[in-house]
């Protein structure tokens, strides 16, 4: 059916508790200012809206309400590279060192030394997120070179399934990326283009079997965060009722978000351990081929990109591969 240890990830996950803690401080967080500025706005618009009709009040109650809410949902959306680089991909390097049977530093914390990993792979924190980006074009085109083969079969309703199929696996690239990310990690490589570059290739040689356990855990996670979701209502609901005025949707809202922060403090690291024991498993004893290599720069232009910046870095001081990550961001370059 799928081959992961979801017991195995889960004990191995619970090895990382300060990660654990640091991510549930950083989502629920996220959450908690979604819920207080949301509640600050609204309860703005509401005086001000006393100064007119009851209609008037409404509207200026949930204007207040939805600025508030855009304010704190584009200060998280500036924050996202810190985010990865801070959180996400120092909880991968913690977590590859112990799957790996390493010992951690005594004397030092997982975030201080996850920290130091990733620093000491990627740089800065453009660096990593600017291959990140890389590295989701390449996996979304992988997605749809599947759909490709379905479109191919004789078979009535082929395309519509390959095209819900490519929908439900774009969401299991963004367990993936991470993973590919381990790659970089665990190599113990200070050349972050160049180890992606391979790593993305081995993917590309075993996507079969990385496509479904990726499928697997997107069911898995959407499950269980549908039904902390369907739990989180009721809390939700009595927010809502003590905010001025109130929502209607409001409610449906805010238990999105309180299942979403558990899906990124929890749920999500769960999957990318598990796809992390498949990829190494898949990949031992393997060497990146050729054959997928042109493949991935025929049908990517991601990867292309990356290539380039791969045979860049072989002719770039150490110190100096930073400054190429800008360009990596461009307009050109982002999936």
């Amino acid at each position: 059916m799928w081959d992961f240890s979801l017991g195995g990830a889960f004990g191995l996950l619970l090895r990382t508790m300060p990660f654990i803690v640091l991510r549930i401080l950083v989502y629920f967080g996220i959450t908690l200012a979604y819920v207080l500025v949301t509640g600050i706005g609204a309860g703005i618009g509401f005086g001000v809206g006393a100064l007119g009709s009851s209609g008037f009040q409404a509207g200026a109650t949930f204007w207040g309400g939805a600025i508030g809410f855009g304010l704190v949902g584009a200060v998280a959306y500036w924050a996202r590279e810190y985010i990865l680089y801070l959180v996400k991909a120092g909880h991968t390097a913690v977590l590859v060192e112990l799957m790996d049977g390493r010992a951690l530093p005594p004397g030092k914390s997982q975030i201080a030394h996850g920290k130091e990993v990733v620093t000491a792979r990627f740089a800065q924190a453009s660096v990593l997120f600017g291959v990140d980006q890389l590295i989701k074009g390449v996996l979304r085109a992988v997605t749809r070179l599947v759909q490709g083969l379905l479109s191919m079969l004789p078979v009535q309703g082929v395309r519509q399934l390959g095209s819900i199929l490519q929908a439900f696996l774009k969401v299991g690239v963004g367990f993936i990326d991470e993973v590919i990310l381990a790659y970089c990690i665990r190599t113990g490589s200070n050349t972050p283009w160049s180890s992606s570059r391979q790593a993305l290739v081995l993917y590309g040689q075993n996507y079969k079997i990385m496509l479904k356990n990726a499928a697997w855990l997107v069911v898995i996670v959407y499950l269980i965060s549908f039904l902390v979701f369907v739990l989180m209502l009721g809390p939700a609901a009595y927010i809502i009722y003590l905010m001025p005025g109130g929502w209607s949707a409001g409610a449906f809202v805010f238990a999105l978000l309180m299942a979403w922060s558990i899906k990124a403090a929890f749920l999500e690291p769960l999957a990318i351990t598990c796809l992390m024991q498949v990829y190494f498993k898949a990949i031992e004893g393997q060497q990146p081929e050729p054959e997928w290599d042109a493949k991935l720069e025929q049908m990517s232009d991601k990867f292309r990109t990356l290539k380039q910046r791969a045979l860049g870095e072989q002719q770039t001081p150490a110190t100096d591969v930073a400054s190429t990550a800008a360009q990596a961001q461009g307009p050109g370059s982002l999936p």
